[in-house]
Parts: C-alpha cells; sequence; structure tokens
C-alpha cells in the first residue's frame, strides 16, 4: 500500500512538471505577436517562434495578427453639397505595427477606425455635390485614409489604404441621371452625324474642285499641245518653202535656168488664162494674144520685174 501511494505521489509530481513545462512554452506562427503580463503588468511582446514564459504568473493577454486586414465599411447615409442623399460604403486596409500600443493604446482598434472612416467619409461628402462624389473616388480614399491614420498613429495601427465601394443615389436621382446621360448620347449622336455629313460634303466639293482642276488643266495641256503642234506645222511648211524657193533660185541661176523659168511662167499664164475664159462670160484679151511671143515677153517682163 505505501509503495503504490508512493508511486501515484511521484506519477503525481512529474505530471504537475509536465503540465507547468507545457504551460511555460508558447509557440508563436509567424506574423503573430501575443502580448504578455505579469501579475496584470506588461511584461513583453512574444514574437514569431519558441518563447518560454513563467507558468501562473505570466499570461498571454493579447494576441494580434500582423498581417495586413481589410475591414468592411458598413455603408451610411451621407448628404451631399447639394442636399442629395446618398449611400456609402466601402473597405478599409490597415496593418498592426507595433503590438503593444494595439493593446493598450485603445480598446477595439478595428471598431476605432471603422468609426473615423465613416465620420471623415459623412464630411467630405457634405463638401462634395452629387455628380463629383463619382469623379472624385481617389480624393476621397486619400483623405480617408490621412485622418484614419493619423488618428491610429497612437494605437500602433498603419493604415494602408480605403477604397470606396459604392455610391449610390435615390432612385428619383438616379431615373434623372438615366435621362441625363440618354439626353447626352442622343445630342453626341446627332453631333456625329451632323459632323458626317459636313465632311461628306466638303469631300464632295474637294472632289469636284480637284475634278474641275483636273479638267482645265487637261483641256489647258491639249490646247498647248494643239497649239504646238500648229506652230510646229508652219515651221515645217515654212521651212519646205523657204527650201523649195531656195532650190528655185539656185536652178534659175544655172546654165538654162532663165529659159525654163520662162518657158514655165508662160504656161501657167496660158493655163489661168484658159480658166478664165471657161469661168467667165466676159473677156478681156491682149492685143497681143495671138503672138505666142510676145506673150512669153510679156511674162519673162513680169518675172523681170518681180526678180528686181
Amino acid at each position: 500500500m505505501e509503495i503504490n501511494a508512493l508511486t501515484l505521489v511521484y506519477a503525481g509530481l512529474i505530471l504537475l512538471a509536465l503540465i507547468l513545462l507545457l504551460s511555460s512554452i508558447k509557440v508563436v506562427p509567424q506574423r503573430r505577436a501575443y502580448i504578455v503580463e505579469r501579475l496584470g503588468k506588461y511584461r513583453g511582446t512574444l514574437m514569431a517562434g519558441f518563447n518560454v514564459i513563467v507558468p501562473f504568473i505570466d499570461k498571454v493577454r493579447y494576441r494580434h495578427t500582423l498581417k495586413e486586414q481589410a475591414i468592411d465599411v458598413a455603408s451610411q447615409i451621407c448628404i451631399t453639397r447639394d442636399n442629395i442623399s446618398v449611400e456609402v460604403d466601402g473597405i478599409l486596409y490597415l496593418q498592426v505595427i507595433d503590438a503593444m500600443k494595439a493593446s493598450y493604446g485603445i480598446d477595439r482598434y478595428q471598431f476605432a477606425s471603422i468609426q473615423i472612416a465613416q465620420t471623415t467619409m459623412r464630411s467630405i461628402i457634405g463638401k462634395l455635390e452629387l455628380d463629383r462624389t463619382f469623379e472624385e473616388r481617389e480624393t476621397i480614399n486619400n483623405s480617408i485614409v490621412a485622418a484614419v491614420d493619423k488618428a491610429s498613429d497612437s494605437w500602433g495601427v498603419k493604415v494602408t489604404r480605403y477604397e470606396v465601394k459604392n455610391i449610390i443615389p435615390p432612385q428619383s436621382i438616379k431615373d434623372a441621371m438615366e435621362k441625363q446621360m440618354r439626353a447626352e448620347r442622343e445630342k453626341r449622336a446627332v453631333i456625329a452625324e451632323s459632323e458626317g455629313e459636313k465632311q461628306a460634303k466638303i469631300n464632295v466639293a474637294e472632289g469636284s474642285k480637284q475634278e474641275a482642276i483636273n479638267e482645265s488643266e487637261g483641256e489647258m495641256q491639249k490646247r498647248i499641245n494643239e497649239a504646238t503642234g500648229r506652230a510646229s506645222e508652219i515651221e515645217q511648211v515654212a521651212t519646205a518653202t523657204a527650201n523649195g524657193i531656195r532650190a528655185i533660185a539656185l536652178a534659175i541661176n544655172e546654165k538654162g535656168g532663165k529659159d525654163a523659168v520662162n518657158l514655165r511662167i508662160a504656161e501657167q499664164y496660158l493655163k489661168e488664162f484658159g480658166k478664165m475664159a471657161k469661168e467667165s462670160n466676159t473677156l478681156i484679151m491682149p492685143t497681143n494674144l495671138a503672138d505666142i511671143s510676145g506673150i512669153i515677153a510679156t511674162a519673162t517682163k513680169v518675172f523681170d520685174v518681180t526678180k528686181e
């Protein structure tokens, strides 16, 4: 009986030692931080890895994640500068930088960050008109980040960014905006159509103008070519005539040339006189017509006069 009791005592002591050993060992996961208090007072921050504390004296009071957190900011009603009620919601991204400040600087830092984000949102929306709220999303986001980050500096929390998810105006405003957008689209369509017609007319006018220019240039070139051809023809005829006259002059100066010319003149004289006799009822005849030699002498005299 004594042996069994002693065995139980030893077993109890071993079990207690094992419990104390396990209680003193704290393994902190990666990107986590544990706040340890000794007898109710802050003792230290346990970072990722193997850590040892004093059982029953040290106690892990707070556990924080050091990863970036995405917190949904519930939708709220905001009044714009032009007195339009809009429903706005968003997402807040923050990260614990100092676990000790996040534990003792404020109670429920996530809730506090959401409240500041919402109040800042209402303030910013109140300064903007409805149309600008859709255009100034980036400004709204930056303003909320600056406001929350400034307040959360003493909480050991860093606000990385804020994103507006939805800006929902009342249904009546939606209908009015839809009509406005429809009118704007119709206006742009009419303008685009008129611009197309204008451009088409300009193109037709330019085409007609270019066609007229091409026709006039073609007509001018045609006339130039015709004039050039006629000038070339006249020049060639003149050259041929001059060459012929030059050849006749050379032939006249040769031996017997004058006699040949006299004979040719007499022949032409008689030929032309015969034509006159056929074509006219009235005929004036020279007195020496019967004398052929007289005719030749007369023609020769004419030739001589012409030659002088």
